[in-house]
């Protein structure tokens, strides 16, 4: 047997441990407090996309689950007086593997209040130039509205293109659509997004998509408009997401019924129903300050950094040798 190795060379493995140096350097020269909060919790995320791994204490009768991320827990603090926070911990989503995914992966998430989605992405652009300016010389930065990029790339209006509509750009693609239902708008959506959009976005920058689809809004504030848009942001590098970030949902009500929509989401679906987080609805109601928080996957920006191709080459240990 030789797959005790590490997947990783001993000179990854020691680029990675500069690359988090240069992280904490970053955060905490804008005096920013780096925080922990629990991998366990008695909640589990409700995103119908996403799901959670779950372990049983039998001493305690009780079920727990592996965060899929550490928003909630760092919300909690941010409602508790906190101010600006950062982490960065081991995240577990199952059925993820492959060249870009890892069910076991390392994310950096961090939440300034105050800001709105436009000046937290300023800041990431910030970051991450700082993170690659040793690996890779970037060309200018761009910006582009998610109704932006599938006019550009998809000759689409996004918000008036019906299914039909949609089906014929996938059809003009040669893009599998076999088992997606043809009434599911969001779906066709997020399929051109991921066949048609990414892999045409510009090339050799940071590419910011930004101001989604209301029904897209996940945990982000919906701006009043027509039509009314997600102030949320997707952050790309030659196709490939690096990051999403908000400018956060602090609604109590309004979160929680998005909890039960998407529920009923998942039941219609045939997914395991998994209980919402209560105590994160606690502290929404008690005050969380406006602010904006943003997911990074660290993996996949170390990946950049070394010019690597599959998230294995960067880990200690992917799954297959975990």
């Amino acid at each position: 047997m030789t797959d005790w190795q590490s997947s990783a060379t001993l000179e990854m493995l020691q680029l990675r441990a500069r690359l988090l140096q240069k992280m904490r350097a970053f955060f905490h020269a804008r005096g920013m407090l780096e925080v922990e909060t629990p991998v366990l919790s008695q909640a589990a995320v409700t995103d119908p996309h996403i799901e959670s791994f779950l372990t049983r204490d039998q001493r305690l009768n009780k079920t727990y689950y592996l965060h899929t991320s550490p928003e909630y827990a760092m919300k909690r603090l941010l409602a508790g007086g906190s101010g600006p926070v950062f982490q960065l911990c081991k995240v577990f989503r199952m059925g993820e593997a492959g060249r870009l995914h890892n069910p076991e992966f390392t994310m950096l998430e961090w939440y300034r209040p105050a800001f709105d989605h436009h000046q937290l992405m300023q800041e990431v652009e910030h970051f991450v130039r700082h993170m690659l300016e040793d690996s890779l010389i970037l060309r200018p930065t761009q910006y582009f509205t998610y109704a932006e990029v599938f006019q550009r790339y998809a000759g689409l209006d996004v918000f008036a293109a019906g299914s039909q509509e949609l089906q014929q750009v996938a059809k003009a693609h040669a893009i599998d659509v076999s088992g997606l239902d043809e009434a599911q708008t969001e779906s066709w959506l997020d399929l051109l997004m991921t066949h048609v959009i990414e892999p045409r976005l510009p090339k050799d920058c940071l590419v910011f998509v930004y101001d989604y689809p209301a029904w897209q809004a996940a945990l982000a504030k919906i701006r009043d408009g027509d039509p009314p848009v997600a102030e949320r942001f997707e952050l790309y590098f030659n196709g490939i997401e690096l990051a999403n970030g908000f400018h956060e949902l602090n609604d109590a009500g309004e979160q929680r019924q998005r909890f039960q929509a998407e529920c009923q989401k998942r039941s219609a679906a045939g997914l395991p129903l998994v209980p919402y987080d209560e105590r994160l609805l606690a502290a929404l109601q008690s005050g969380m300050p406006d602010c904006a928080g943003v997911a990074l996957g660290f993996d996949r920006l170390l990946m950049l950094a070394a010019g690597k191709k599959d998230i294995a080459e960067v880990m200690a240990f992917d799954i297959a040798r975990a």
